[in-house]
């Protein structure tokens, strides 16, 4: 059986003005990478299929989405807002906003609130999920640029990229209770299921190459949330840009520049790494077995690796049809709750591409999006 890609026909109005973003493309990447790439990868009995593109703010960043699965929330770095999606409608319903430039965005486990890195002003926004509207502004340190929240809803930890460290907030108090210096430069963060730890990446020494040089390593920091000190340092394989822990906190995701690294957390070390192209952003599905790849270097698709095999299994092409492939690429990715759908960020652009996920289409688990739409 031959592996297809089939992208949505849609009517698409104008894509609008490109926005400030907080990464980097290139045009020159898309017409090398794109034959090859978006034909590497192995058939599936069920595709998944891009199903939805909503237009969203200037510059979409990162996506976050609610624990019942409801809304899913859009920090738009070009607009300095936040786009609150219903999931069921694939909607825009509200649009609030924030500090100059937010990037990073998370959610608290019990859903009720949602932190947004503001990285120009070095600030985080607190935004009430009953009302939407943004409650408590903390200063953190300088270039606030990811947020992850621990499992257990007390902390928020916070990379500030320009001053090398990483901020702790409390949440119930909305105070920075602790600041610890890492190494440089620290991009994103996630941490394990039992709150137990956290891994930022750092990139190597940038010698303003676009995209970077293939032969640098970056860097990946363990934090011991006891503590809150780094108490390892592992070298990856390339210049990295996302990081995501499996549900049962076994193995971390990097992507970089080289493809993804698989880091077993038991060991601290790097087992697999998985050729996936220029890599952006990762998310893991619920029941571990899927990881979702965003290219992050002028390609808009998503690659899906089977977390058993860390093999390409499928690769999804996302966007309106007049963005098949541009300088653009793909940015963030969440995945719902229940697993039936990606989201994913078009940075510099206006797009939100909605993926369903294997069987879910079939199911009718959508909603209002059960068929391919126009951009909205």
């Amino acid at each position: 059986m031959s592996h297809t890609i089939t992208v949505p026909s849609y009517r698409g109005g104008d894509p609008g003005p490109r926005p400030r973003t907080g990464r980097r493309r290139t045009a020159g990447l898309a017409a090398a990478l794109t034959a090859g790439l978006m034909l590497a990868a192995a058939p599936t009995a069920h595709a998944d299929t891009l199903t939805k593109v909503i237009r969203v703010g200037g510059g979409p960043s990162e996506v976050a989405i609610t624990p019942n699965g409801k809304r899913a929330y859009v920090t738009n770095s070009g607009s300095d807002t936040v786009s609150v999606i219903n999931t069921f409608t694939q909607r825009v319903t509200d649009t609030i906003e924030v500090g100059d430039r937010p990037t990073g965005v998370a959610i608290t486990p019990d859903g009720t609130r949602a932190y947004v890195t503001n990285s120009n002003v070095d600030t985080v926004s607190v935004i009430s999920t009953a009302t939407n509207t943004v409650t408590t502004t903390i200063k953190v340190g300088d270039g606030a640029n990811a947020v992850a929240i621990t499992g257990n809803g007390t902390r928020a930890y916070v990379t500030n990229l320009t001053d090398d460290t990483v901020s702790v907030i409390d949440i119930p108090t909305n105070t920075v209770t602790t600041t610890i210096k890492v190494d440089d430069q620290p991009r994103e963060v996630a941490i394990t299921p039992d709150s137990n730890r956290a891994y930022v990446i750092h990139p190597n020494e940038d010698d303003g190459s676009i995209p970077p040089n293939a032969d640098d390593s970056g860097r990946v920091s363990v934090i011991d949330t006891a503590t809150n000190s780094v108490t390892n340092t592992i070298e990856v394989d390339g210049d990295p840009y996302g990081v995501a822990i499996t549900p049962d906190g076994t193995h971390a995701y990097i992507t970089t520049v080289n493809g993804v690294s698989v880091i077993d957390t038991r060991t601290n070390t790097v087992t697999d790494t998985v050729w996936v192209g220029f890599d952006g952003d990762v998310a893991i599905t619920p029941d571990g077995t899927q990881a979702y790849v965003t290219q992050g270097w002028g390609i808009n698709t998503v690659s899906v690796i089977d977390t058993s095999t860390n093999t390409v299994t499928d690769t999804v092409a996302v966007g309106p049809w007049f963005e098949a492939v541009s300088v653009r690429g793909t940015s963030g990715v969440a995945i719902t709750p229940d697993g039936t759908r990606a989201y994913v960020t078009h940075e510099e652009q206006v797009w939100v591409s909605v993926i369903a996920i294997g069987d879910s289409l079939l199911a009718g688990s959508l909603g209002s999006s059960g068929s391919a739409a126009w951009p909205s």
